[in-house]
């Protein structure tokens, strides 16, 4: 059952970024998750906004980014990013930790978000990521 909802629509600017950071720093107080945590939320949620924004939509400021958090059963925070952009092969992406790609400067967003979030899930082609984290007893 979700308790909490809050949604966030803004255009694909890289300085709406902060909108994502100030969400993930109101959620994180409000049902008080623990400050390492709170570091993965932050750093999955910048990425997938970011990842949004600059290969989604390519930078669009017509297109729209959509930014949904949900608290499910008072212990999963979810966060569901979407973008209108044309999706991507999420199954299909470079290895960032091959030796031919570690000093690439990209190609991170995806493997960083899929490693620190508890869950990370793509749909409609890749043009949504839900984010979703396990915070029962996390708070401090």
């Amino acid at each position: 059952m979700i308790q909490g909802r809050r949604q966030l629509r803004f255009p694909s600017v890289l300085e709406s970024i902060h909108l994502a950071e100030k969400l993930v720093d109101d959620v994180c107080s409000e049902y008080k998750v623990k400050e390492d945590y709170y570091g993965e939320v932050l750093i999955c949620l910048t990425e997938g906004v970011n990842n949004a924004i600059v290969h989604g939509n390519r930078m669009s400021s017509e297109l729209q980014v959509s930014l949904t958090f949900e608290l499910e059963n008072e212990k999963t925070l979810r966060f569901i990013i979407s973008d209108e952009g044309p999706g991507f092969d999420f199954e299909n992406l470079p290895d960032p930790t091959a030796p031919e790609n570690i000093e690439l400067p990209h190609g991170r967003g995806v493997f960083l978000m899929q490693r620190l979030a508890d869950r990370c899930m793509f749909n409609n082609g890749g043009t949504e990521v839900v984010i979703e984290f396990d915070v029962a007893g996390t708070a401090e």
